[in-house]
């Protein structure tokens, strides 16, 4: 086995249809630890609605589905399904929390329009 230089590594990643942040995985596994099951993945997906055509969507899941795309990044995996991922490539799925609250979201590179929460978009 060969070792990777961190700048391998970032290419690596950077090469990956969609990103999962470090503070994104960081509040991932706070998560699993909490509900003590290392089971779970953290999942995006889109759905039609919203006041911008789509939505996000984020769910825990134990389930990897045939086609799903997965991440792995501190020990624990993002799962986008192969649907959602066409209207995700090149985006980043982050975690922020502050004075309005906390919050997974994704920053979509494809979305043209996106409503004033961040939670829908349209492309």
């Amino acid at each position: 086995m060969t070792e990777q230089t961190a700048e391998q590594v970032t290419e690596a990643e950077d090469a990956l249809p969609i990103q999962f942040t470090d503070a994104a995985a960081s509040k991932v596994k706070t998560l699993l630890d909490e509900e003590e099951n290392d089971a779970l993945k953290l999942r995006v997906y889109v759905t039609g609605g919203g006041c911008s055509g789509f939505q996000y969507g984020f769910t825990f899941d134990e389930k990897v589905n045939e086609g799903d795309f997965t991440v792995e990044k501190q020990g624990v995996q993002l799962v986008v399904d192969p649907m959602s991922l066409q209207y995700l490539v090149g985006g980043e799925v982050d975690y922020t929390s502050g004075l309005e609250g906390s919050r997974f979201f994704v920053k979509n590179p494809n979305a043209t329009t996106t409503c004033g929460c961040g939670a829908s978009f349209s492309v």
